[in-house]
């Protein structure tokens, strides 16, 4: 009896470990901005923002625009620069 007590505390561990490390929050926000429409800098097309603000590398406002290719690439490499809150 002591076994099947042990055995089944040992699964609900590991059960509970394995639920809790699935949770990405990282990802989803990178495929909601994705998904949308983005603000970037004009001239640093790295920086990128789902809301208005300024480029952390030259000071200009952030427009509001559609998501190139090599922008979406950016996001799913991670190599995209956050501007300033």
């Amino acid at each position: 009896m002591k076994k099947l007590l042990f055995t089944a505390a040992i699964l609900l561990c590991a059960a509970l470990v394995f639920t809790a490390c699935t949770g990405n929050s990282s990802n989803a926000k990178t495929e909601q901005l994705a998904k949308d429409e983005t603000y970037t800098c004009t001239m640093h097309n790295e920086v990128m923002s789902d809301k208005p603000g300024k480029c952390p590398k030259c000071e200009m406002n952030l427009v509001k625009q559609k998501m190139t290719a090599e922008q979406m690439k950016m996001m799913k490499e991670g190599t995209y620069t956050k501007p300033k809150e």
